[in-house]
């Protein structure tokens, strides 16, 4: 079992690099006159099959498609956050007695982690941060442990160190979507920071829905389902390949039935999805926090007029991540291509921000 540093704090340079079923996608932030500003970002599309669920099964086309994103960022900065998905991560918060060392809860963890990890131990890539001291008892503190199985975090490194980055901080995508989602909290109503907000982040294979409460992820589930059924139904019924069926679907090139025929039912759907998703979560406690608020990320994000449908069919206010709309941005950066991406950059918008930890 190792100690991974994925919670440390990085101030230098730091890319956000997201590694999706579908793309790389590279963000880097800076600093200025206490705004954040877009540096430079880029979205690589991967090969079909290379990323499989968020397991990478082609380390080395992933890591070709880093070089070329870092290429087309055109970043100097070499060092990189990447994260691993929910299902391949266990969380979990316990409680120690305040006052250890770190060197102490450590020691600890080795102790106690065959209760917490389903894993041979020796298999697993660990780390832990403290939240601080219970409410309910100050003299003891909350302990949030993650762990994975060190193969899926070496699949990532790799894929890094091929792309010609160094791996600084490995995080955890749940995280990474919490970190984020602090960049929203001003474009929602008062009354939804305070309660509990679904953003569900909508892509290519997998759909997570994240519900964040005060700004702290408190329930995250993954399922099967993604953009990629639209990109397939395209394909049958108009009889394109994978390639041209994508590209078809974003510039809009498809005949005049396809938004009724084929984006639509893909509109409900999505709808069904996040209903599904959501009922799971209510489900999963005796006393959910009520959702006040639903924010779609993702790559089907920006489908127009999914917001609208969202919230007509589930009663509940809907809007569309922009994690960059209080942000300056950068001369070289293309400004009209980045507003079209922001729904999917959430993820590495959160690895970016680790920089200012």
């Amino acid at each position: 079992m190792s100690f991974l540093q994925w919670f440390s704090r990085k101030r230098c340079g730091l890319l956000g690099l997201d590694i999706s079923s579908s793309a790389v996608k590279l963000l880097e932030l800076s600093e200025q006159n206490d705004q954040f500003q877009v540096e430079s970002y880029a979205v690589e599309p991967l090969p079909q099959g290379a990323v499989v669920e968020k397991t990478i099964t082609d380390v080395e086309s992933v890591g070709e498609a880093i070089r070329r994103a870092v290429r087309r960022a055109d970043t100097k900065s070499r060092r990189a956050a990447v994260a691993v998905g929910g299902s391949a991560v266990i969380t979990k918060t316990i409680t120690m007695p305040a006052g250890l060392s770190e060197e102490d809860i450590e020691a600890q963890i080795q102790l106690e982690a065959d209760q917490y990890i389903p894993f041979p131990l020796e298999e697993v890539a660990l780390d832990f941060e403290v939240l601080g001291p219970r409410e309910d008892n100050p003299e003891l503190v909350e302990v949030l442990i993650a762990a994975c199985r060190q193969e899926t975090v070496d699949s990532r490194v790799g894929a890094v160190e091929l792309g010609g980055l160094c791996p600084a901080v490995v995080d955890v995508e749940a995280f990474a979507m919490e970190n984020a989602f602090g960049l929203l909290a001003a474009q929602l109503p008062p009354e939804a920071v305070d309660r509990a907000v679904a953003v569900v982040d909508v892509g290519a294979t997998i759909t997570t829905l994240h519900v964040i409460h005060k700004l702290r992820s408190i329930y995250t589930r993954e399922q099967v389902f993604g953009g990629r059924q639209l990109t397939e139904e395209i394909m049958r019924r108009y009889g394109l390949d994978y390639e041209a069926a994508g590209r078809a679907k974003k510039d809009g090139s498809l005949p005049d039935d396809y938004l009724t025929e084929v984006l639509e039912p893909f509109k409900e759907a999505v709808v069904q999805q996040i209903n599904r998703a959501l009922q799971f979560y209510f489900s999963s406690t005796s006393r959910p926090e009520p959702v006040t608020h639903v924010v779609l990320a993702g790559g089907c994000a920006a489908i127009p007029g999914l917001d609208e449908r969202v919230e007509k069919d589930l009663a509940t206010p809907a809007s569309v991540a922009n994690p960059f709309s209080a942000m300056s941005i950068a001369p070289k950066v293309d400004t009209r291509a980045l507003a079209e991406d922001a729904p999917a950059m959430m993820i590495a918008c959160g690895l970016a921000l680790r920089r200012f930890d």
